[in-house]
């Protein structure tokens, strides 16, 4: 675990080994140097780094001429030398702060993951920051399935002016809302009361609306923004966003301020007086004011580094998914300056008078409501509604009785947990994406239709650790140890009584759960397949490496069967049609198993017998070629399509996504977590065994990776 438990819970740090011709050559440069400047990011993680940097380097032990420290908000040519005229020393209530949470990651993922191995099952984990993220999507889930939906009936007609001939762009909608006399009467009932009804109206109210715009991007809006219009997963959007970060066309990506450089905002209003006109311009410059408690503002709002490289302009540089990000980021940019959109909202209330339906009664008078939006500058939409006046007569098109019943709270999609995250205060910018990454790959959630379903195994994970650790489990709990972080971070607090706080009751909980939490074992999920051997049903079960299926008449029979999700969740076996069309016979490809793994093979053998490895979605880091799955007597490995020309294997899977950190390789390790070959970001901590007497955890929630 790397953390003394008996000795106030002091840290033991190890420069990694691949790092240590690094940490040379900087200790070298630095002795050369005539001055040192520590310039990492102005946040907690980013001063641990400085901290790190400078003790790695034994540059800690300078006396004459010890390391500076110099912080700056936003990159810019005035920021950066006004900070190297203010060096300062480095702030260790920031470094505590830090250290703190890591200490903090450690002590519940390194100790509850062992645990969860032992009584669920082997490759389960446990983390501060993934579990309640976990806990987020189960009890949504709990919440769907204990819905009760009520019902509820609407009175839609369809309206025109009599004086008008009743067409299609001549007709706008209106909605029953409210009766005068009895009421206790069924929707369906009013129909026919309604038929020779005399509609006019009553009464015509405009007022103006405004609408202002939203901030420039930070790392959640982004993410939410880039799921819900470009349909990236949060993974995604940080990849590609790291890409136009080092392609030098957006500012940092990893941020949770939305504070913009006064030049860049003076650059923004200018392209937009003159590319779209004065009534677009507002009078002053708009500033924005972050919400979320815990942010650190350490750098700016994600924004384009000149805003007059215009997508269009840079579309010939860009891939597409690059183009499309930027494109986003560029117009929300742009947009952030812009004056407030200003529209004319109508609201038009008509009586519907109704003739007796008996003698000696009244006709009863039903009101129906229209409303519209008329655009102004600059233009929302157009109206849906005619010019109309108190005491036009209208005639009635249609009029319909429709039923309609509640709605269950939505499942998460990547973006709305991100938003969930935020807004509760766990996490920070750069664990997002990697958290719902684990949970992905832990099989605690699947993906069905861009929706997180929990898994049982998810649901069996999360149900046991809230019995057994409350306070860990608890969304409020996170936040509120969010807020202490804070609190030693701004000298408030020290860090060792303030993990000796949580430590106490977190050990007995620890202790409890040992001697009392039951072996569970996830339920297996029922198909409506049957056994080719025994013809007994087929179920789903989770194993080590994922989900599979086999028949219920084990141990007797053995037989399993590879599966592969569908959009909807189902299963189907591994001899599955794909997207790809055989080159020599033009029939539909499929997946097939083999003795060597799985591979690629036109549907219509024996006739034609043309095959070829499955691609993994990766590009080979020495060429341009595809990454395929191979197979041999020693097992599976991967190489280079353009083989014998470019020889390059690798034992473990390639991931389609770069490495968020330097664009790197991503490869998969056999038990659930993902590592760069190029870098050492990690998007999990790989799995301990018991003898070493710790637990997975999140990598990200262990990394100094500045925010």
């Amino acid at each position: 675990m790397g953390v003394d438990l008996d000795n106030d819970f002091e840290p033991s740090y190890v420069t990694m080994r691949d790092k240590m011709p690094l940490v040379k050559e900087i200790k070298r440069a630095g002795d050369e140097a005539a001055d040192i400047y520590l310039a990492t990011d102005p946040d907690r993680e980013g001063e641990a780094i400085s901290w790190h940097l400078q003790t790695a380097a034994g540059w800690d032990k300078a006396t004459a001429n010890p390391p500076k420290r110099v912080v700056f908000h936003e990159i810019t040519k005035d920021a950066v030398e006004e900070a190297f005229k203010h060096p300062r020393e480095i702030d260790m209530k920031l470094v505590n702060a830090q250290q703190a949470r890591r200490i903090l990651d450690r002590l519940v993922g390194y100790q509850i993951s062992p645990l969860l191995g032992k009584r669920v099952q082997r490759g389960t984990s446990a983390g501060r920051v993934q579990s309640v993220s976990l806990r987020l999507v189960t009890d949504r889930e709990k919440e769907i399935q204990a819905f009760i939906p009520v019902e509820s009936w609407s009175l839609d007609a369809e309206l025109h002016k009599a004086a008008d001939q009743a067409t299609k762009a001549n007709l706008f909608p209106a909605a029953l809302h409210s009766i005068k006399g009895n009421r206790q009467q069924e929707a369906r009932g009013y129909e026919s009361e309604l038929k020779e009804a005399a509609y006019a109206v009553a009464e015509v109210r405009k007022r103006e609306v405004r609408q202002r715009p939203a901030a420039p991007f930070t790392t959640s809006t982004l993410q939410q923004e880039a799921g819900r219009k470009l349909r990236f997963t949060a993974q995604r959007t940080m990849s590609v966003a790291q890409q136009l970060y080092e392609g030098l066309t957006i500012t940092y990506m990893r941020t949770d301020s939305v504070q913009v450089a006064e030049t860049a905002v003076q650059e923004a209003r200018l392209y937009i007086g003159d590319k779209y006109g004065k009534d677009y311009l507002p009078d002053k410059p708009r500033a924005y004011r972050t919400r979320t408690k815990s942010a650190q503002e350490a750098h700016e709002a994600i924004r384009p580094t000149a805003i007059g490289r215009s997508p269009d302009s840079l579309k010939p540089y860009l891939t597409t998914e690059q183009f499309r990000l930027y494109g986003l980021i560029w117009a929300r940019m742009l947009a952030s300056q812009m004056a407030d959109a200003l529209s004319d909202a109508t609201t038009v209330n008509i009586d519907a008078a109704c003739k007796p339906l008996a003698d000696g009664e009244e006709g009863r008078v039903f009101n129906f409501r229209a409303t519209g939006v008329g655009a102004q500058v600059p233009r929302l939409q157009d109206s849906l509604y005619p010019e109309l006046a108190v005491g036009d007569a209208l005639n009635c098109n249609s009029l319909e009785a429709n039923q309609h019943f509640t709605q269950p709270p939505p499942r998460f999609t990547e973006a709305t947990l991100v938003k969930a995250m935020e807004e509760r205060g766990i996490g920070r910018p750069s664990t997002y994406a990697p958290t719902i990454g684990v949970l992905l790959a832990r099989n605690y959630v699947s993906k069905e239709n861009n929706s997180l379903h929990p898994s049982l195994l998810g649901t069996t994970v999360s149900d046991l650790l809230t019995q057994f650790f409350t306070d860990i489990m608890d969304p409020d709990f996170t936040a509120y140890m969010e807020e202490k972080l804070d609190e030693v971070s701004q000298g408030e607090r020290e860090w060792v009584p303030m993990l000796q706080e949580f430590y106490g009751p977190f050990a007995e909980h620890l202790d409890n759960a040992n001697e009392n939490m039951p072996r569970v074992k996830p339920e297996d999920e029922a198909t409506d397949e049957v056994c080719e051997n025994c013809e007994k049903p087929m179920v789903i079960k989770t194993g080590r490496f994922g989900r599979f299926m086999a028949c219920t008449g084990y141990p007797q029979c053995r037989t399993t069967r590879q599966i592969k999700e569908t959009g909807e969740g189902a299963s189907a076996s591994a001899d599955t049609e794909t997207d790809e069309i055989c080159e020599q016979c033009g029939k539909p490809m499929v997946l097939k198993t083999g003795r060597f793994g799985q591979f690629i093979a036109c549907s219509d053998y024996p006739t034609c017998k043309n095959t070829h490895p499955m691609k993994t979605g990766a590009k080979c880091p020495l060429c341009d070629g595809d990454l395929v799955e191979r197979g041999s007597r020693r097992g599976v490995f991967y190489g280079c399509s353009n083989y014998p020309e470019c020889k390059y294997t690798n034992n473990r899977r390639p991931l389609p996504d770069p490495c968020p950190e330097c664009d790197g390789l991503m490869v998969g390790n056999r038990d659930g977590s993902s590592a760069c070959t190029v870098c050492a970001w990690k998007a999990a901590a790989p799995e301990a065994t018991d003898a070493e007497a710790s637990g997975s955890s999140q990598e990200q929630e262990l990394a100094t990776v500045g925010d």
